[in-house]
């Protein structure tokens, strides 16, 4: 039987909407985005306050040049974050949110970029969505009933993530009797009811340092091939978390990006359908080299 390292350059991973989208095949049940291998969702934080980037994309004409910069360099799908989720991060209400994101989504409808937005709150996911966008990427895991139902009301996936507790104390001495079956099953549970409820498809994300310690984190990195060999397609997102400089002594989350491109290469090993990067161009240029790797046919002619 082949290994996950075998066939993950190859292996094919599928979005359904309910709504046309960029890049999208029309089928009998609806709009499909279809890749292979490990694809790039591109992090644009428009907030002030995030954890590596705050305030670097927070006006209007940075956020559009690094989406446009992205999309061009490969990444599949564009992530839009209003607030910031990073530990000990207080919320902000619905509408700033929301005065954040809708500008960006608005500019870029009609550019060919599918566009995710990174939020917990079901207002902004709605107000998002009709200001253009194509994925809800849900840190609080699909939890709100209302959540769900705007997902499925639009006909939007939505990214399910996992999350012990809320972001300003989610770190506070996380604990599980056993973080893979736990977080395994949470996931699981929410993506066949969300399913049930007529969300069109969904993505898992076990969650990389939303309420685990250290090694929470790489007990779940470790146990990825027992996530991804089920039937739905996994994201992990390690860009620049502090696992990072907890492994390799690097404080400024600005200076990870080699770490999360090692972690990052190890989840597209294990069968990862999406990394979610904040350096997205080098990420697409290191899945691109490491496939051909792996797999010859993928390498070019020359």
């Amino acid at each position: 039987m082949s290994r996950v390292s075998d066939v993950w350059p190859r292996r094919p991973h599928r979005l359904s909407f309910g709504f046309p989208v960029p890049g999208g095949e029309r089928t009998a049940e609806g709009w499909q985005i279809e890749w292979t291998g490990c694809a790039v969702m591109g992090v644009l934080n428009v907030t002030p306050d995030s954890f590596s980037d705050g305030g670097q994309h927070a006006t209007l004409e940075a956020a559009l040049a690094q989406a446009r910069a992205m999309r061009d360099a490969g990444a599949l799908i564009i992530d839009v974050g209003g607030e910031s989720t990073r530990p000990g991060a207080e919320p902000v209400p619905a509408e700033q949110e929301l005065d954040r994101v809708r500008p960006v989504l608005r500019a870029l409808a009609g550019e060919g970029i599918l566009l995710s937005v990174d939020t917990l709150k079901a207002e902004v996911a709605a107000a998002a969505l009709a200001a253009g966008a194509h994925l809800i990427n849900d840190v609080n895991g699909l939890r709100d009933p209302a959540m769900l139902q705007v997902c499925a009301a639009a006909g939007a996936p939505a990214c399910i993530m996992h999350m012990q507790g809320e972001p300003r104390t989610m770190q506070v001495a996380p604990h599980y009797d056993d973080v893979v079956a736990e977080v395994h099953a949470f996931l699981r549970t929410q993506a066949q009811t969300a399913l049930a409820v007529g969300v069109p498809s969904v993505l898992l994300d076990p969650g990389l340092g939303f309420g685990k310690t250290l090694a929470h984190n790489l007990t779940l990195l470790r146990a990825l091939p027992e996530l991804t060999a089920g039937p739905f397609p996994v994201l992990v997102g390690a860009s620049r978390k502090r696992l990072i400089d907890f492994l390799a002594e690097v404080p400024r989350p600005a200076d990870r990006d080699p770490g999360s491109l090692a972690l990052h290469l190890y989840a597209a090993r294990q069968g990862a359908a999406l990394v979610r990067a904040h350096a997205a161009g080098a990420h697409v240029q290191a899945l691109r080299v490491e496939a051909a790797l792996e797999d010859p046919s993928l390498a070019p002619a020359r």
